[in-house]
């Protein structure tokens, strides 16, 4: 008989590979269907739908457009704030440092929604006080391809942040010292000393956020339909929700995105594997500061701009939206009101969203720790043959748009003998899927910090293998696995490319239900629906932040 160790490790595989494998399968196959597109499976094959692709070659055009100017902006934001925050003696380094990573939680699509109602031309409440003040037209028109790609590198720039902060905090600063010794100045010193030393990780961050940018798909679903603005990812939804639908073009359209984002995605492997990006090591040096002098506060307000712009003001603008009756820049006291919240409270369609979304964060990230906690192990620590392959399975969805999968899975379950389609559980495998490579990652890096001889003690005195997982591994691994909780929680409750194609009529989740609203309802509904998202949300992480916390003084 199998050992217990051989037996979880086969079904681990063996789920997932279905998860990630299966969907991909029928999505070529779909993109490969020239027959019925009513007939399942198809009746003839061919290259009918990439042939036809040209034709779309403004919605192509657009994509990248939109793509790079995106990812230019997030690199200049990412770069700025790193050098700043690690390099310079800025006031409040640490909270601002903190304050970054929050525009990852408010997401894209509150962003949308708050840019919208701040830069719409028309009736945008930054348009409105221009013309107050005498000025004609539009200041700022967020329904642009511009502003698509403003409000994108807004959310992506702590992305860049992230990657390119890493490097600098590893960066030997002697060579920055010696520049300034022989009397460069310190701009000079950045751009010329500090920019060159980095080029490995913004080239890295470019590729990445590059990717990213081309899977992206609210901001452009909300600001970049009502002016009939397309990327690929909005095309596809579109393809598919049409009546009748043009599944194969879709598919043909989703694997054309999939493998221009393999492509990024290798080059970006290439980048980082000719440089560390160990930020703990042996070098025997302290990155030092660069005291900067009055400086610092013209620095401390670029940092807190960005925060303000990505974070404070949708929050505010959202706020000041849902208390009134017709959202303006200039409201009398009669306009304001709390209907909205009473309306998206009392609704029973948003309540059903709501509790479904947090039902499926829970079992999401429940089911995803002991998923990805057993998977990183496996490749990781076991002797398993091809755990490389099985990396790569498990990082797979990372390079696949969660829309573009999204609607391989809707073709794949569709055909599955056990009818799921529409239902929470196709959700839940769908949301497993689409985090696998983030619950890997965030428990792997802890993992890959254990020592291999802790586990071998145990072996050596005879503990069986799962003995070893529940005494040593396990309680070793709490910090990543309970991080890993919170992520796949998060994220779970928040996502749209992967609900919106896959959701039924009984199993509407929030995310959705609020775009939903925007395209069918007022705007100041949508931002009541919105806040109280967040609000749910946040509370819901205080509170298992909160249980971590005495658990973890009662364990201690």
């Amino acid at each position: 008989m199998p050992s217990v160790q051989t037996s979880v490790g086969i079904a681990v595989i063996g789920v997932v590979a279905a998860f990630v494998i299966y969907p991909v399968y029928y999505l070529v196959q779909a993109s490969l269907d020239v027959g019925d597109p009513e007939v399942r499976p198809p009746t003839a094959y061919g290259l009918d739908n990439f042939e036809a692709l040209p034709r779309y070659w403004e919605i192509m055009v657009n994509t990248l457009v939109v793509a790079f100017a995106a990812t230019v902006m997030a690199l200049v934001f990412g770069f700025l704030t790193a050098w700043i925050l690690n390099r310079t003696n800025v006031p409040f380094r640490r909270t601002l440092e903190q304050a970054m990573a929050v525009p990852y939680y408010v997401t894209p699509l509150l962003g949308a929604l708050a840019w919208s109602l701040l830069g719409a031309p028309e009736s945008g409440f930054i348009n409105q006080i221009w013309r107050a003040l005498g000025g004609s037209g539009a200041i700022i028109d967020i329904i642009s391809p511009m502003g698509i790609a403003w409000v994108m590198a807004l959310f992506e720039g702590s992305v860049a942040f992230v990657m390119i902060g890493a490097v600098m905090k590893s960066m030997d600063p002697s060579l920055e010292e010696a520049s300034q010794i022989n009397g460069a100045g310190r701009f000079y010193t950045m751009l010329r000393i500090t920019l060159p030393l980095v080029t490995p990780g913004v080239l890295g961050a470019a590729i990445f956020v590059f990717a990213e940018m081309l899977g992206s798909f609210s901001a452009a679903l909300v600001l970049g339909t009502p002016t009939r603005y397309y990327v690929i990812t909005t095309a596809i939804y579109q393809l598919v929700a049409q009546y009748p639908p043009r599944i194969p073009l879709a598919a043909a359209l989703g694997v054309s995105l999939f493998a221009v984002m393999f492509a990024m995605l290798f080059f970006y492997r290439r980048v980082i594997s000719r440089r560390s990006y160990v930020t703990v090591s042996g070098k025997a040096f302290r990155p030092r500061l660069t005291d900067v002098g009055g400086l610092r506060w013209v620095l401390f307000g670029i940092c807190g701009s960005y925060v303000l712009l990505s974070v404070v003001l949708p929050l505010l603008t959202l706020i000041y939206a849902s208390v009134q009756k017709l959202a303006v820049a200039f409201p009398a006291a009669s306009n304001f009101t709390l209907d909205n919240y009473r309306q998206a409270l009392t609704q029973n369609a948003v309540r059903y969203a709501m509790s479904n979304s947090l039902i499926l964060g829970v079992l999401t990230a429940t089911i995803g720790v002991a998923l990805t906690g057993m998977l990183s192990w496996l490749i990781h620590r076991s002797r398993v043959p091809g755990r490389g392959v099985l990396e790569y399975i498990a990082m797979f969805p990372q390079a696949v748009p969660r829309l573009v999968f999204a609607f391989g899975m809707m073709w794949a379950w569709l055909v599955f003998p056990i009818p799921i389609y529409g239902t929470l559980w196709l959700l839940l495998i769908a949301y497993l899927t689409v985090f696998l490579p983030l619950g890997v990652r965030t428990i792997s890096s802890v993992l890959l910090q254990l020592d291999k001889s802790l586990e071998e003690c145990g072996e050596v005195c005879g503990a069986s293998w799962a003995h070893r997982m529940r005494t040593i591994t396990m309680p070793l691994l709490r910090p990543g696995l309970l991080a890993a909780w919170m992520l796949l929680f998060i994220a779970s409750v928040r996502e749209l490319g992967a609900s919106i194609l896959l959701m039924g009529p009984h199993s509407q989740v929030i995310t959705p239900a609020i775009v939903d609203a925007w395209f069918g309802s007022s705007s100041e509904l949508t931002a009541a629906m919105a806040l109280i998202q967040t609000v749910v949300l946040g509370l819901a992480v205080a509170v298992f932040s909160l249980i971590t916390r005495r658990s973890s003084r009662q364990g201690g």
